[in-house]
């Protein structure tokens, strides 16, 4: 297999610096069409490097349009599929955070309680300690553990996948970053760990989890976790690239596992941040638990982190809640208003020139501002 990755390292799942970086770098113009203004927004994506685009833009009420630039299929030329699945990447975290968060409203675990009463030595050695680290650590990236991706051969890893406790072992045989609690770093491992906890206080598969209590009530038909192994995409889909362009659109998905392995679609990731920040699927104690933030360190003035979750200001005034997910041959950005607009931007190259990932901020950041 060619090697075009420098490294031949796999992205960081979800990078924030990356995908978040210049959401109010330039307000958006005040207009009489928003669709044009997205599509524009998208246009940008497509002259600055990517094969394609799409925008995913719903109301409140539901109603939701869509615009889409460039192609799905490098080598056919075929339009990027309306409707596209793709690898949403570390969006999977807000799934994650809200299935904790949900036994937490459940009483079977606290949020801060150390990860070792629930996973006994599981985080140790190399100065790791779990008996020190917190559930609301992991899942705010305070706690200080290593990100395993930094170590991950695409080559090796992209179709031999993984199971958690590989990952995981990565993650510790480094020394933490920082003690718990005293400063933030992204770090996957500790969204590996918070599924191998879901699973162990509920004794089903995360994905079991993610269908039963969010994908199912929401009737989110085109969002799932795969397994171990299942590396095709269901159609429709645009075909996703690295660099050259590589073909990267199959991939297993276990090597991201619950820190990004999630599929879904843009109109999907809408009604799931639209009912997550309207109070649908939290209690109120746990959503606020969940928007309780710290500064995160990525680059943008005003980003904070909270449980799985960001918030960003938007150039229009307010900010939007969300998450971005970034892995190889795909980056995409989604968040939603409070009772407002719902946005996903999603294109087909990952990763790419520099100049891309402020391409899709903007675009976002027009998809909830233009009017």
């Amino acid at each position: 297999m060619r090697k075009s990755l420098p490294g031949k390292k796999i992205i960081a799942v979800g990078s924030l610096v990356a995908l978040l970086a210049a959401t109010t770098a330039t307000p958006a113009l005040a207009v009489t069409h928003p669709r044009d203004e997205v599509d524009k927004a998208l246009k940008t994506l497509v002259q600055d490097g990517v094969p394609g685009a799409q925008a995913t833009v719903s109301g409140p009420s539901g109603r939701t349009w869509s615009e889409r630039e460039g192609v799905g299929n490098v080598e056919t030329g075929t339009p990027f599929p309306h409707g596209s699945k793709f690898r949403a990447a570390s969006i999977t975290k807000t799934f994650v955070a809200v299935v904790v968060l949900q036994l937490v409203a459940e009483g079977k675990v606290r949020l801060d309680a150390p990860i070792d009463r629930y996973l006994p030595g599981l985080v140790h050695g190399n100065g790791n300690d779990g008996t020190k680290i917190t559930v609301r650590q992991l899942l705010q990236h305070t706690s200080g553990i290593y990100n395993y991706l930094r170590d991950l051969d695409l080559e090796e890893w992209r179709h031999r996948g993984a199971e958690p406790e590989e990952l995981v072992a990565i993650g510790l045989a480094h020394p933490p970053l920082f003690a718990p609690g005293t400063d933030w770093s992204y770090s996957n491992t500790n969204y590996i760990i918070a599924g191998m906890l879901i699973e162990k206080l509920t004794g089903r598969s995360v994905a079991g989890e993610i269908r039963s209590r969010i994908t199912g009530p929401l009737g989110l038909r085109d969002t799932s976790l795969p397994s171990r192994g299942d590396e095709n995409l269901p159609y429709p889909h645009a075909r996703g690239y690295g660099p050259g362009p590589t073909d990267y659109t199959e991939f297993d998905p276990s090597a991201a596992g619950a820190s990004g392995g999630l599929i879904s679609t843009g109109a999907d990731l809408n009604r799931f941040y639209g009912a997550l920040v309207d109070g649908r699927l939290l209690p109120r104690a746990q959503l606020a638990e969940m928007q309780r933030t710290v500064p995160a360190p990525v680059g943008l003035p005003g980003a904070e982190y909270g449980l799985g979750i960001a918030s960003v200001p938007l150039s229009c005034g307010g900010r939007f809640w969300g998450h971005g997910g970034n892995i190889v041959g795909y980056a995409n950005l989604s968040g939603a208003v409070p009772h407002g607009r719902r946005v996903n931007v999603v294109v087909n190259l990952n990763p790419a020139p520099p100049k891309v990932a402020d391409d899709l901020a903007k675009a976002l950041d027009t998809g909830f501002c233009a009017r």
